[in-house]
């Protein structure tokens, strides 16, 4: 039978510290007093004094001491309650409690050392667990400023049923990112930076500063809407008559309220900000009373709605007809009231009328209807939530009213905007709402964040955040029922509780006061604001000092113990635009967009790793699956166009930006993330799938394989020839560029490199995009010999060799430079490939040439299938050759029909979809020679003929010398008699000509010239020299 035993660290109580510390001082290899980490799996450990044998762990090195077993013995067990009993555990933790990030720890720590002689601390271990670590910062992330202004408001606008499907939908959303969350931060550990460390880990730098900058201005702007709620509890519920601004009369009210949101929520930026500024300890000491504010109010919420079945709170509320009133400036809901024997008129009346006496002129509505009270919370008994299922949605100022209670429409309703009924202050309608609701679902990244201070993160992080997201849900879901059974609807629908007094309306339903609800819901957004403020600085610090977004380098920077300095007053600024939009209801959309943003590349990081199923993708977490992240991620789309798809489209649009700019600017980072794994396993399948049929005709491209020559310190010798493959290529299609150098690998290794670099640089210099390939050989032919024959991969092959032509062969004594061109040419040849010469190379324009006017002249006297014709189209695609013309010359008999050969010519061209000039250059049969007549006339009578003589293909190569220097010779013969032709060359046709051609009767017609344009390409056989010329 197995025994499981655990060895923990027993202090020994029978020695002093005096004794202690002369040990220390005799022994060096003692190891100090630290928790073992499971992480540090080479740690120091005493072993028995041998070399290398130091520790009993595998590869231990002597200049590394420890100490964690300093002053302890080791027992095999120890009864955990007799140190550290349970209960005075969790105390001791709460006391400690912070829901700070483990960076920001690190700083206010460094905050309490001063001085250079800073003491040697101990390394304290990570010893949060569950609870304490991810449950309830997680906890006090997600409940927050929605919950306690909004939520009523909600339900009362949408109903019960669509404010149940709207909590589905985004707890759904976030339950679906934190499983994809939980596989991606248990795959190792989170440091500072939290979800935007996991995305661009995960998907590469640019999609991770992407989503990391838009998941910043995201928890930038939510610092804007704690603010703001802190300052719309302080005006409106706890002391209205701070207000800087006041309103005359009734419509001036929102605006009114605007500014005062404008000037207080930008004092109490600055103030949230020095305290931030000042030292995060200071926030850290407030972490649990914030934690505390948000428990005691929802415990006080359901006591108050448990209290509700029993004895209902009395909260009137007076209805004129069916249309709520705002009850601020009058006592009882009555017109008259009798004051001793005499029947007087209330505030009320005055409110409608011109004067309090009888004969006054009133408003309409309050002459034909009869004011009437109702309980604003009935309770649970009393089933209004039959009238709470469906929603009642409206335009902006329509009056909040109750459809079940009887009224007389007036004629006249100009004046309604004037009196003092309770109305809707913004246009309502479903994707509205679900914009303003969603972050009250956000902050389940608290746990990933903090995965360096968790005892066991690979098991705390999952549990814990599942479990927040599990216990908000069912308090949101819980909420909304009980809401909607307990309040009346148009209580409900009154955002601002003016029906009640002025009270905040989940305050008045909570037990055993409102002001527990006001007090708590104030702390718990001053708290998550001064949060969003303490994080935000430290997520672009973060992002800054990876260096992948070079304009936000300075951000990396900060006071001397590491405080983001520079980011948090950049987050200051962009934290007071949300603070000028004042609105709530319009800030709480835009923050929406940049989370869904950030989920939705956490599902897509979890299901790409997982498709890919690379080695190191190994996470703990096992609950979950692709099928799951995609289906988070498709959740978060949708929710994002949802809510605005305006908003969604500005934030994609930002997101696109920062990725391109960081794709074309941003330094090049290397972290093995998924992005590169997919364009792995994609060229892998592309390959592949090439391989299995050959390429088509209307895809054929030159692929090139440039062959370049180094001069003796390893630099490129002709660096236009890399230009002209830019200007040929236009970054399209395969670029090899290759080089050789005479030697064994094993001596020339550095050499090698070295060259490598160089042709490197000189890709980047001419933007050369493609491939670098330089190999050592024992002699030039062979390596270049290898290089044609090796280089690509698969289908990604090259089809066309590129090279210089040996300018100086002529006045080189040594042989062996035209030879190892001639032996290229001979191997370029029997691989079938095409063969691009260019001559004076170094003549060629630049990259940075604009070639304003000039021709391209092709001498088109070999048929090649249409690659002379293609090359000039190729170049005029980029913009130095680009306004150059393009003109073909062909070569004709004297007897040949030259205009019918260049309408023949230029239909060709037509067909082929090209734009040039055509001549048609007339030569004596003496001035061509047989092998070009051979090549373009009867090459494919003659490759027919080989075909059906079935002869090998060393026989058909036999059979075609033969044929060619027979009429090699028959070409002499020619030379050698005089010449009786025209002394002069004819271009294209001639009056003369056609005088003297006019009265001959030409019975046939020239087939041959017509079967040259209609020859079909041979890609497979192309061998032609192309030595472009461009006239100026």
């Amino acid at each position: 039978m197995p025994t499981n035993f655990t060895v923990v660290p027993v202090k020994d109580v029978r020695k002093s510290r005096e004794e202690e510390e002369e040990e220390e001082e005799e022994d060096e290899d003692v190891i100090d007093n630290n928790v073992f980490r499971e992480e540090d799996a080479a740690a120091h450990f005493p072993g028995d004094g041998m070399p290398k044998e130091s520790s009993p762990f595998i590869n231990n090195t002597d200049h590394d001491k420890g100490n964690l077993y300093d002053g302890k013995n080791m027992a095999l067990f120890e009864e955990e309650m007799d140190s550290n009993p349970m209960v005075s555990s969790l105390l001791n933790k709460l006391a400690n409690y912070t829901n700070l990030t483990q960076g920001v720890k690190e700083h206010e720590e460094a905050d309490d050392e001063e001085g250079p002689a800073r003491s040697k601390k101990p390394v304290k271990s990570p010893a949060l667990g569950t609870l304490i670590g991810v449950y309830l910062p997680c906890l006090q992330n997600i409940l927050g400023v929605i919950l306690f202004l909004r939520l009523t408001w909600i339900v009362g606008t949408a109903g019960i049923m669509e404010s149940l499907a709207i909590v589905v939908m985004t707890c759904s959303c976030t339950m679906l990112t934190a499983i994809s969350m939980s596989a991606i931060a248990t795959n190792g550990v989170v440091p500072a930076g939290g979800s935007y460390y996991m995305i661009s880990r995960s998907l590469g730098p640019e999609f991770g500063g992407a989503v990391g900058l838009c998941f910043y201005l995201g928890t930038t702007f939510a610092g804007s809407m704690y603010i703001l709620g802190t300052i719309e509890i302080l005006l409106t519920y706890i002391v209205p008559s701070a207000a800087i601004f006041k309103a005359e009369k009734k419509e001036d009210e929102p605006e009114a309220l605007l500014n005062n949101m404008r000037v207080y929520g930008t004092c109490c930026l600055t103030l949230m900000s020095l305290v931030v500024f000042v030292g995060v300890k200071y926030v850290n000491k407030l972490a649990l009373v914030f934690l505390a504010c948000v428990i005691l109010s929802i415990l006080a919420i359901y006591a108050g709605v448990i209290k509700t079945a029993f004895e209902p709170p009395d909260f009137p509320i007076c209805l004129l007809g069916n249309r709520t009133l705002q009850n601020h400036n009058f006592d009882q809901c009555l017109k008259t009231m009798k004051v001793g024997n005499v029947t007087v008129t209330t505030k009320l009346w005055s409110l409608f009328c011109d004067s309090p006496d009888f004969n006054a002129t009133c408003n309409e509505y309050f002459t034909l209807n009869n004011v009437t009270v109702i309980q604003g919370i009935p309770g649970l008994t009393s089933g209004v939530i039959r009238d709470n299922i469906w929603g009642d949605y409206g335009p902006k100022g329509m009056l909040v009213e109750n459809k079940h209670q009887m009224s007389e429409p007036a004629a006249d309703t100009s004046q309604d905007i004037y009196m003092p009924y309770v109305a809707n202050d913004i246009t309502t309608f479903f994707t509205l709402l679900v914009g303003i609701y969603f972050p009250s679902v956000t902050g389940i990244m608290a746990g990933s964040n903090r995965s360096g201070d968790l005892r066991d993160a690979q098991k705390s992080i999952p549990i814990g955040t599942i479990m927040a997201i599990a216990t908000t849900t069912f308090i949101y879901i819980s909420s909304v029922i009980l809401f909607g059974a307990c309040i009346e609807g148009v209580v409900l629908r009154d955002k601002f509780g003016d029906s009640v007094k002025g009270n905040l309306v989940i305050g008045i339903l909570a037990w055993p006061s409102p002001w527990v609800i006001v007090i708590g819901s104030f702390f718990s957004c001053c708290g998550a604001g001064l949060q969003s403020l303490t994080g935000a600085p430290r997520l672009l610090q973060a992002i800054a000092r990876d260096g992948i977004v070079p304009f936000l380098q300075v951000f990396g920077h900060g006071k001397a113990n590491g405080e983001p300095t520079w980011a948090l007053l950049l987050t200051g600024g962009i934290c007071e635009i949300g603070i000028l939009i004042a609105s709530l209801d319009a800030v709480a959309p835009i923050l929406s967009m940049f989370f869904l943003m950030c989920y939705l590349f956490v599902n897509l990081a979890c299901a790409l790793q997982t498709l890919l199923c690379t080695p190191n993708w190994r996470p703990r977490f096992k609950f979950y699956h692709w099928a799951l992240s995609f289906l988070g991620a498709s959740l978060c789309v949708s929710l994002m166009f949802i809510s605005s798809w305006y908003y969604a489209l500005v934030a994609m649009l930002i997101a696109g930006c920062i990725y391109k700019y960081i794709e074309y600017r941003g330094a090049e980072k290397e972290w093995g993330d998924g992005i590169r794994g997919l364009s792995l396993n994609a060229a892998r399948y592309a390959l592949i799938r090439l391989e299995e049929a050959p390429p088509h005709t209307k895809n054929w491209r030159p692929q090139m394989l440039v062959l370049l020559n180094l001069e003796s310190d390893h630099t490129v010798k002709h660096p236009r020839l890399l230009s002209f493959c830019t200007q040929l290529k236009a970054g399209k299609g395969l670029t090899i560029v290759g080089s050789v150098l005479q030697g064994t690998y094993m001596i020339k290794e550095d050499e090698v490199k070295k060259a490598e670099q160089n042709v490197k640089s000189s890709m980047a210099t001419e933007r050369t995009k493609g491939f670098c390939h330089v190999v050592a050989s024992s002699n030039l032919r062979d390596g270049f010999s290898h290089l044609i024959q090796t280089a690509g991969l698969g289908g990604m092959k090259h089809n066309t060799v590129l090279m210089a032509w040996p300018g100086t062969w002529k006045q080189s004594n040594d042989p062996v430079s035209w030879k190892n061109f001639i032996e290229t040419v001979r191997e370029t040849t029997a691989a079938n490939q095409a063969l691009l010469v260019a001559k004076n190379v170094d003549s060629f324009p630049t990259n940075t040439d604009r070639l304003g006017e000039g021709t391209i002249d092709v001498w088109w006297i070999v048929h090649d299938g249409g690659l002379l014709m293609l090359l000039p189209f190729l170049l005029r695609q980029h913009k130095v050759w680009r306004k150059c013309k393009m003109r073909i010359f062909t070569v004709a008999n004297m007897d040949d029909n030259s205009i019918q050969m260049k309408k023949d010519l230029q239909m060709f061209l037509y067909h082929l979809r090209l734009d040039a000039e055509v001549e048609v250059v007339e030569m004596h049969d003496s001035d061509i020679s047989a092998f070009t007549y051979e090549k373009t006339l009867v090459m494919e009578q003659r490759s027919q003929m080989l075909k059906q003589m079935q002869l090998s293909r060393t026989e058909r190569e036999r059979e075609a010398q033969l044929i060619h220097d027979r009429n090699t010779a028959s070409h002499a013969a020619l030379n050698d008699k005089p010449d009786t032709g025209p002394d002069r060359v004819h271009m294209t046709w001639t009056k003369d000509k056609f005088l003297s051609e006019r009265n001959r009767n030409r019975s046939e017609v020239n087939m041959g010239v017509r079967d040259l344009f209609n020859m079909k390409p041979e890609w497979e056989s192309l061998h032609i020299p192309f030595l472009p010329t461009f006239v100026s």
